[in-house]
Order: structure tokens, then C-alpha cells, then sequence
């Protein structure tokens, strides 16, 4: 039986796709977001489908799988393909089995999660958010082209984001609860290791410590001066009467999302906005008065409140953007020029100058050591792919101890800025040696016992919840094993 329904489409609007960096969410599917905003309204998935309310707005979508109460639409399903073969996925096997199959397991651990009453703070999700619009940003080279590319402004790419990835967190959660308990010893690693034909000996990749400093040009004081006076001329004439504020908001603000909205952004929690920006807008009380000038590191605004609903506030702003100028940019490269020449004249060491001059304020107390956060932890080594794109081309021609010539790169806070690097270590790649990446084997069989376990972990879940998918699907190769009842 076809597996027809009016299901509510009260889901965001599907993210754009054209580059396929833009798209690849931290080794997650995007799809994890999209299942649903009720995902978590029960406490166990009953072995009988619900009814699906039928409302007037809503559109019809084909239901292919059940899985407890939850629906997964072929939409969805068709929005993870075309995603895959833009990034060069490689089906291991059919394509139409496999996606269903994953939607539907991350289905099975988002309930779970909310069972296990696994909670994820806004901070959090903001935090994870900010991360990866940094690298997009590290990647197309700036917020504006970012901000161009998907005809959104970086608010609005927030908001877009905050259930995709509230999802993923949540998932990530449940599954470290699921395998906190699972360990390895010495002797585990040392039989794997053993076991293993010389062929299938892991190669360990090249690895990387770097050294930065980098130097921020400065808008002058004048261009600051005239962003202000503007924002208060509107101000004026919109106190006036003169004109209204979305008006002046589609003529001149630069945020090239809520412009075209007369600078109006849909209701929106704290943690979403820039905190300087949240502290002003969730302060407005009266829809008629328009707030003082406020700054971020998007540039100058001023904000007027449309609604509050509860924790969420709707409001328009106009945004103004100082422009730094070529030859400031210029200025700040040959001053960084000057301190390379004296780094490299023995005047004073790199690690002081990062320490004393550098405006990375992530590096800086580390005396320019860059730090990479992977798998929640903390390592000053790096793979050539995880550093940003700038610094890797110069780091690719470096030997240990030298040093870069000045660049220009777009740091993680979106902000054009004059750079050079050190390469302070390299380590080849190499095939594993047990006494010497005693730790990459140990994760390596760890990861093995925690997806086991997993795995097993699914296969039960599915035993005890309702499945129903259309016939053509009961043909499948299913990594998982109960799905067909």
C-alpha cells in the first residue's frame, strides 16, 4: 500500500545548494535536522501509526517509511541524494535503501535522546553554529560573499541552521552516553595490531603544528564618524515621520537578507544573535523608538522592535558596514612586513612577537600556537585539511622552522587580516608503528568496539518499535537487521 498522506510541511526551507562545501555539516547529514519538530513529543514509539493532523496550509508529500509515529518523506529523501552527489558520495549499494535507512536511525536516536531527557543549551548550539559559518566564511573568503551566495543575511543562515544542528547535537550526545562506559586495554590494541596483514597496516597522515600572527587593519576613525551619522540621519527621519524604517532599511542597509525584507527578521532566540545586538534588541519595549547606534562585529545598527513571544524577540535593524580601505590594508601589510624582517633578523623570536603583537586573540597567549579542536579534544597537531585553506597553502611549502611570507586570509570571525605563519613540526605520513602511534591505534579500536556496539544497540531498538515502509523497499539490502516486520 502506497503510503500516501497530508503531512504538516511546517519545516524550514531546505538549505541551498551550489557549493558543496556549504553543505557538509561537521560529518553529519543535514538530514538529521529535518525530522520533524515533533521528533520528541513522546516517550516511546508505539507499535501503531498516529494520525496526521490534515490543515488547510498544508502540502502533500509522499510517506515512504513509518518509524514509530514519525514520517520520513521522500522529499527528504531526495534532498539527501542530491546533497551526496554534490559532495561525491560513493553509495556502498542502493542509494534509494541507504537513505531511507539513515534517516530512519537517526530517528531512533533522537527519540531515544529524548527519553534520556539529553538536553542541548543554546550556547551550545550557537557555539557549533559560529564554527562552521566560520569555516564557510574561511572558505568563500568573506561574510559578504557568503552573505551574497545564499542571499541570506548571517542571521538569518543562524536561524536557518539552529534545528539541524540542535538535532546533530543531540545525536552525538545520546551516542556518547550510549558508549561512555566502553574502554580498550594495551592487550586489545596490541592483538589488533598484531592481527593485521601487513597491507592493512593504517597509514597515519602528515601531521602539522603552526605558529601564527596576524594583524587587523583598522577602519579609520573617519569612515567609523560616518556610518554613525548616517544611522542617525535615518533615526531622525524616521522620528519625523519623514519616511518609516523598512523604507530606509530596503534602500540602505547591508544585510543583504533582511534588506529585502525592509531589515525585518523573523522571531529569534538570544543565543542567536551577536550578543552585543541581543543585549539592545531584547531591551526594546516600545515598537515606536528606534535603539542608540549599536556595534558588532558585523558593523554599526540600530534596531526597532516589531513583537516578543515569549523567549524570542521579531525585530527590524539596518545595518552599516565601515569600509577599510586599500590603502589602510596596504599600511597594515607592510608593517607586518617590517616585523617579519626582524623576526628573520634574530631581533626578537616569533613566539615573542605572537606574544606581544598578534591580533589572533585565540593564539596569542600560546605564543601563536594554533590549537585544533577535534573530537572534543584539544591538540596542537593538525592534518593538512583541517587548517584553513590560507595557512595550509603556505604551511604546504614550509620546512619545520621556517617561515611564511605576509598574507592576506579571512580569520574564524570573518575579518580580512595580514598574516604569517611558522611551521614548528611536521610528521610525515607513515605507516603505523605500534610504539610510536600506540594512541591512533587505540582510538582506531576503540572506534571499532563503540560502533559495534552500536550497531547492536540499533538492531535491538528496532525490534521494539513499529516499522512500516512501501512495498519496494521491503527488497532492500538493509545494513541493519528487523526493519521488515
Amino acid at each position: 500500500m502506497v503510503l500516501h498522506r497530508i503531512v504538516q510541511m511546517n519545516r524550514r526551507q531546505k538549505i541551498s545548494i551550489g557549493l558543496a562545501f556549504l553543505m557538509t555539516y561537521a560529518g553529519m547529514s543535514l538530514q538529521a535536522g529535518r525530522l520533524g519538530a515533533n521528533s520528541h513529543s513522546n516517550d516511546s514509539l508505539p507499535k501503531a501509526t498516529k494520525a496526521v493532523t490534515i490543515n488547510p496550509q498544508s502540502v502533500v508529500d509522499e510517506v515512504i517509511w513509518v518509524v514509530g509515529d514519525e514520517p520520513i518523506l521522500k522529499s527528504d529523501v531526495e534532498a539527501m541524494r542530491l546533497q551526496s552527489e554534490l559532495e561525491g558520495v560513493k553509495w556502498n549499494g542502493d542509494p534509494d535503501c541507504i537513505i531511507p535507512e539513515q534517516l530512519a536511525v537517526q530517528k531512533l536516536f533522537l527519540h531515544q535522546a529524548a527519553i534520556d531527557s539529553i538536553d542541548i543549551s543554546e550556547s551550545e548550539i550557537a557555539s557549533e553554529i559560529e564554527q562552521q559559518i566560520n569555516y564557510w566564511i574561511q572558505q568563500i573568503g568573506s561574510k559578504e560573499k557568503l552573505e551574497e551566495y545564499r542571499r541570506q543575511s548571517i542571521t538569518q543562515i543562524r536561524q536557518q541552521m539552529h534545528d539541524d544542528f540542535k538535532n546533530r547535537l543531540l545525536i552525538q550526545e545520546m551516542k556518547k552516553k550510549l558508549v561512555k562506559d566502553i574502554t580498550v586495554t594495551p592487550g586489545d590494541v596490541r592483538r589488533y595490531f598484531e592481527s593485521l596483514p601487513a597491507d592493512s597496516v593504517p597509514t597515519v597522515p602528515t601531521t602539522v603544528e603552526v605558529e601564527i600572527i596576524t594583524m587587523l587593519p583598522r577602519v579609520s576613525q573617519e569612515e567609523i564618524a560616518k556610518v554613525k551619522n548616517d544611522l542617525r540621519d535615518y533615526t531622525d527621519r524616521v522620528t519625523k515621520g519623514e519616511t518609516s524604517f523598512a523604507t530606509l532599511a530596503r534602500l540602505y542597509s547591508e544585510d543583504p537578507g533582511s534588506a529585502r525584507q525592509g531589515g525585518e527578521m523573523d522571531y529569534t532566540g538570544r543565543g542567536m544573535f551577536d550578543p552585543a545586538f541581543a543585549a539592545v534588541a531584547f531591551n526594546l519595549t516600545d515598537p515606536k523608538k528606534i535603539s542608540k547606534i549599536v556595534e558588532t562585529e558585523f558593523g554599526y545598527h540600530i534596531i526597532q522592535l516589531i513583537d516578543k513571544r515569549g523567549d524570542k524577540v521579531k525585530v527590524r535593524h539596518i545595518l552599516r558596514k565601515p569600509v577599510v580601505s586599500a590603502e589602510v590594508v596596504e599600511a597594515t601589510r607592510v608593517k607586518m612586513d617590517s616585523l617579519l624582517t626582524d623576526i628573520r633578523d634574530g631581533k626578537f623570536t616569533f613566539e615573542d612577537a605572537a606574544f606581544h603583537v598578534s591580533d589572533d586573540k585565540d593564539t596569542r597567549n600560546n605564543k601563536g600556537l594554533m590549537v585544533n579542536n577535534v573530537n572534543n579534544e584539544r591538540t596542537s597537531r593538525f592534518q593538512m585539511r583541517d587548517l584553513p585553506t590560507e595557512v595550509a597553502r603556505q604551511v604546504e611549502t614550509l620546512k619545520p622552522g621556517e617561515i611564511s611570507n605576509v598574507f592576506e586570509m579571512v580569520n574564524d570571525r570573518g575579518k580580512k587580516v595580514c598574516a604569517i605563519v611558522k611551521l614548528k613540526n611536521r610528521v610525515d605520513a607513515h605507516k603505523a608503528v605500534i610504539t610510536e602511534d600506540y594512541q591512533v591505534l587505540k582510538n582506531v579500536v576503540l572506534a571499532k568496539e563503540r560502533e559495534k556496539f552500536l550497531h547492536n544497540w540499533v538492531v535491538n531498538k528496532i525490534k521494539n518499535t513499529y516499522i512500516r515502509m512501501e512495498n519496494q523497499y521491503k527488497n532492500c539490502n538493509f545494513e541493519y537487521q528487523g526493519w521488515i516486520k
